[in-house]
Order: structure tokens, then sequence, then C-alpha cells
């Protein structure tokens, strides 16, 4: 909880205090604002001193020889003496303050917490929390007091206290009433803390009395992000920036993706001798990502949830998705951010695609296999018929995969937004890997060829 405070954090001007003092003299009551925040742990920089005497006093295999308890007898009698009185060559006052007492001892925690001392930094996702007490520091009673608390930010009030419905009835010289205000941080910049009062002073005059505290909020964190499609696959990857003074616990990091997609977080193999258990799994270890630019990186694979031939990619929309994002601080206090959308690299659509659907797992040399295609009108009007060939290769090379049978292969009209499947029948003429390529399609209307089909790689066994 920190120190109390009058003003804002930020330090007004000479003539705004000189104002702000004359106005607080004109008035029986006066607000004071403590944050409430979690303490801190303190270190004893003494305790960081202290060692275990017997890495000093005895040699290394002192303890692990053949008789370890003569030389735990000697460090005994070295440290405590028979005659506690008798003067032992170089003994000195206090000489085991730096011993260890206990082996928690050496974690240099006296066990004391201790609370802020200034306002201290507020993060966007944070619950800011407020204790506020409103003072009668006059010699008259104050009553029928009406208290309004509210935030205002750059684009909105937040009203957190109204007790206009039910008014404090009195505040006696030298009380005060006390109460507490939270608010979820979920704006960056300029935040203003605005306490009002309005109360009748000992004369029966109605009185107003506004106090205003400002705080600054700032990015606890970033999120960077690097999208790569590759197929029919979209890689994501998130790389989150600590940007706090202090470390922070992931206790969620969710990638909810968008309607037309499905996510999978990659993550890497764990070693062979961890111990996979029900257990192990409720009680999972949170991600630390260290004060002052710690990083951690998370990667998601993202498929279609749909069928393409049903949902064709010009319908696709270039949103994939957004994280949510949990975390606490060194003692337990939460944090909650939502990303934006994030959105994939926009790429050129086509009118008319063609994808190969299936091809044999088990091909032989020269003997005829199928391989089953698609042509997705992704188009609002009908378009065709096509062609469908096996072009020659640019460098002239005589190819190892043939077409059986009719050269070229027809194909009807295709209606707006439908695709139809059809099947080619090729031939592998040479054995290994080899690549189907070539696959060209055209229309015979608008006399237009489009781009050949991608590389399809086969193995060609022989029988």
């Amino acid at each position: 909880m920190a120190s109390p405070y009058a003003g804002g954090v930020q330090s007004p001007s000479p003539a705004a205090a000189a104002a702000v003092q004359q106005q607080q003299q004109n008035h029986s009551l006066a607000f004071r604002v403590m944050r409430l925040s979690r303490p801190s742990l303190q270190p004893d920089p003494t305790a960081l001193l202290r060692f275990d005497p017997r890495d000093v006093f005895l040699p290394e295999d002192a303890l692990t020889g053949p008789d370890p308890s003569a030389a735990a007898e000697f460090l005994h009698g070295l440290l405590h003496p028979p005659d506690s009185t008798a003067a032992v060559p170089g003994d000195f006052t206090f000489r085991d303050r730096f011993f260890l007492r206990d082996h928690a001892d050496a974690l240099a925690l006296p066990g004391l917490l201790v609370l802020p001392q200034s306002f201290g930094a507020i993060y966007l996702g944070e619950t800011f929390c407020s204790y506020i007490s409103i003072n009668n520091s006059s010699s008259f009673e104050a009553r029928d007091v009406v208290i309004k608390a509210e935030i205002q930010t750059e684009r909105q009030r937040i009203l957190l206290l109204d007790t206009s419905k039910s008014p404090v009835e009195s505040i006696r010289s030298g009380g005060r009433y006390d109460f507490i205000v939270e608010h979820d941080v979920k704006e960056l910049g300029a935040h203003t803390l605005v306490c009002t009062a309005l109360y009748n002073d000992a004369d029966g005059e109605r009185k107003y009395l506004p106090q205003f505290f400002k705080f600054s909020v700032s990015n606890p964190l970033s999120v960077r992000t690097k999208v790569r499609t590759i197929k029919d696959i979209t890689y994501l990857e998130a790389c989150i920036e600590n940007h706090t003074k202090s470390n922070l616990y992931m206790d969620q990091v969710d990638f909810e993706p968008a309607q037309q997609w499905k996510a999978t977080r990659l993550e890497a193999d764990e070693h062979p001798s961890a111990v996979k258990s029900e257990i192990g799994d409720l009680c999972k270890q949170p991600i630390l990502i260290r004060a002052g630019g710690g990083i951690y990186n998370y990667l998601y694979q993202l498929r279609s949830s749909s069928d393409e031939a049903a949902q064709p990619k010009s319908e696709l929309s270039s949103t994939l998705g957004k994280f949510q994002i949990t975390w606490r601080t060194n003692l337990g206090e939460p944090g909650r951010l939502q990303t934006q959308n994030i959105h994939s690299t926009p790429t050129a659509s086509k009118d008319v695609d063609l994808r190969a659907v299936k091809v044999p797992p088990i091909i032989y040399a020269e003997r005829p296999f199928m391989v089953n295609l698609c042509l997705t009108n992704q188009t609002d009007k009908t378009v065709g018929p096509f062609e469908v060939f096996l072009a020659p290769s640019m460098t002239g090379e005589e190819s190892a995969v043939l077409v059986n049978g009719l050269q070229k292969l027809i194909l009807p009209l295709v209606e707006a937004f439908e695709s139809i499947k059809f099947d080619l029948s090729m031939v592998a003429t040479q054995l290994g890997v080899q690549k189907i390529s070539g696959i060209t399609m055209y229309a015979v209307q608008e006399k237009k060829y489009y781009e050949p089909l991608s590389d399809i790689e086969i193995f060609v066994d022989a029988e």
C-alpha cells in the first residue's frame, strides 16, 4: 500500500500549487489518496555474506573420508572451545556472526515485506485499486456530504463511486470517511482520478470541492508477430517481450483463431526423462519472462477449418485471430491483455485455382497411375470450358512423368464458386524420386493460359 499523497503523480507548478493551497484553505474537507498494491520482499544485505563454516575450515574431502565424525568434532572444538573465558588465538568478538544458522538463510530474505513508498508504475491490463479518505480538518462538522469518484481518460469517463442517493450524513471535526475504488485499466496514456465532494459547512452554505490526481498508464509487454504461409498451412510466430521492472509469470497465452481457422500450438519435444502425469498437467509451471526486456516465443500452426473446395480462398478473411494473455507478478498481482486481430499478408486471389488432391502412395515404373485434381471457380460468374495438358519442359529435357493416353483433357463449364474434380492418367518412365511438373490449364473462350501447377514429388519403384 503506497504512501498517501494529496496531489497527482506529476508535480504541479508553483502557481498551481499556490492555487490549490488557497482552495484547500476555503474548504473544511480534503481528499487523500493511497494506492493499494502488493508489498515486495526486501533482501538483507548482511545475509549475503553468510557462509557454512564447513566450507572454510575443513578440507574438501573431510566429510566424505573414512571417519567424517573426527572432522565434525574438530570443527566443533574449534568454534566452541571448552573454556569460553580463555583467550583463543585469533579470537574476536562475534566471530560467528556470518555463520549460516539455517539453510534458508542463504536466500538473504529475512521474511520482511516492504510497502512501496511511491505511487509506482501502472500498466495496461492491471486493476487500479485506490484507498481514498476524505478528511475534515476544520473545527466544524460537515453535513450531507455527496461524494463522487471517477476516472477520466482521453476517450471516456468511468464513474467509480457516487453517493448522491445516500449522502454521508455528517463528517465530524477531525473525522474522516474512507472508501476503496477499483478500475480495470484498458487504455494507455494519461489518466485522471477525479474526486469531488458537495457538502454543507457550519454556516449552512453548500460548497463544492474538486480534487484531481493524475497518473500515466504504460504498456507492460509487446507482442511481435510473423506470419508465413506454406501451401495450405499458415504459421504464426509470436514474440512476447516484458517492458516492466518485475518478472512476469505467464499464466495463460492462448491464441483464439478466427472462425475459419483451426490453431495448434507447436512446442519442442520434452526430454525423455520428463514424466507425464495428471498432477503434472494440473500443476504446470508458469512461463517466466524476466524483467527489463525478457522475451518468450510461441509458434502456432493454422489450417482452414472448412473444406477449401466448398469455401474458396477469395471468401477467406485475412484475419487470423487474437491473443488472450494473463500473467502475475512476483507476489501474484494479476494482469490481463487482449491483442488486436492479427492479419495475414494479403495474397493476390486467382480467378481459377487448380490443385492436386490425391496422388497414389505407391507408383511403379511404366505402369499408369491416376492423379486426382480439383478445379475451383473463385469468381461470381461461370467460367470455362478448359483444356488441361502437360506443357513441355522449359529446358528442353524429356520429362520422367508423362500423360498416359489423350494429351489434352477437356473440362466443362464451372459455375460460380463451384469446383469439379477429375483424374489425369499418367505414367512414370524412370525410377527414384521424380517430379510431376508442367500441368497447365487453358481457357478456351478467353484464350488464356494459367500458371502451371506446382511440382509434385513422387517416388517411382520397380515392380
